[in-house]
């Protein structure tokens, strides 16, 4: 096989040139004058190009100033490859490495309704009392799977009751006390909960990011006695360094360990 660079198709090069410069122009979009210019390309054949890709969905015009905006085909892309069941595939190496590291449960949870539905889930090789399975589903404002997404989706308490009305009176936290829970996660990071799914269990939270968007969550899961301050913190530490290593590209999580 040739180490010589294949030289470009002109056409899908142009596509491919315009639609990252629509990428980049965001909501508010650009002119046929603006992507012309920014992508040095002769008005008319910029022009053939976005119609080409208006035929197709991956770009339409604001009927206000008839700016080009990308469209839901080129949106679905990114949607599509992120979905639930690619997630477990992706993130599959990250929660094993994880696991193995600190020698706990670590599942992969994403935000589903009210509820959190584990995609995957690590065991380790000591023994752990906690019963999970993939597919079950917990509530996501007692959850720190829930908190992590929460802490990155919500931006004022008033978003909040959704999350809380299917829950049981005794189990279901003051909206004010929930948003200060998110508050924190969101500074630090990551999520905690203590004994509220499974009475004696523990678990840290993280989000997974693709942009400013939570994605999914990872969890480490550990009895509540094994998990001290000082133990989270020593997770948060190895999850900011470790994770990262085995995500692909697109997806982040955020700095851990902030006060």
């Amino acid at each position: 096989m040739s180490d010589h660079p294949v030289a470009p198709v002109e056409a899908i090069d142009r596509a491919l040139r315009l639609l990252d410069a629509l990428a980049r122009a965001g909501a508010d979009g650009a002119t046929l004058a603006e992507l012309s210019a920014s992508e040095q390309l002769n008005k008319s054949t910029a022009y053939r190009a976005l119609a080409t890709l208006r035929a197709r969905g991956f770009c339409t015009q604001q009927g206000g100033n008839g700016h080009y905006v990308l469209g839901a085909a080129a949106i679905g892309l990114g949607d599509s490859f992120y979905s639930d069941g690619s997630l477990r595939t992706l993130l599959h190496p990250a929660i094993l490495a994880l696991c193995r590291e600190v020698d706990e449960l670590v599942h992969l949870g994403v935000l589903a309704g009210d509820q959190v539905v584990y995609l995957d889930k690590v065991e380790p090789e000591r023994s752990i009392r906690v019963w999970s399975r993939v597919g079950q589903t917990v509530p996501a404002a007692t959850s720190s799977l829930g908190r992590a997404v929460l802490s990155r989706i919500c931006d004022s308490v008033d978003q909040l009751p959704p999350y809380l009305a299917g829950l049981p009176a005794s189990q279901r936290p003051e909206p004010a006390r929930l948003w200060r829970m998110l508050q924190d996660a969101r500074r630090r990071g990551f999520a905690t909960e203590w004994g509220e799914n499974q009475p004696g269990v523990a678990c840290l939270g993280v989000p997974v990011l693709r942009g400013i968007s939570a994605v999914a969550a990872i969890s480490v899961t550990a009895p509540a006695e094994r998990m001290t301050a000082e133990r989270c913190d020593e997770l948060a530490g190895v999850v900011g360094e470790l994770v990262p290593r085995f995500l692909p590209s697109g997806l982040t999580i955020p700095p851990l360990g902030g006060n």
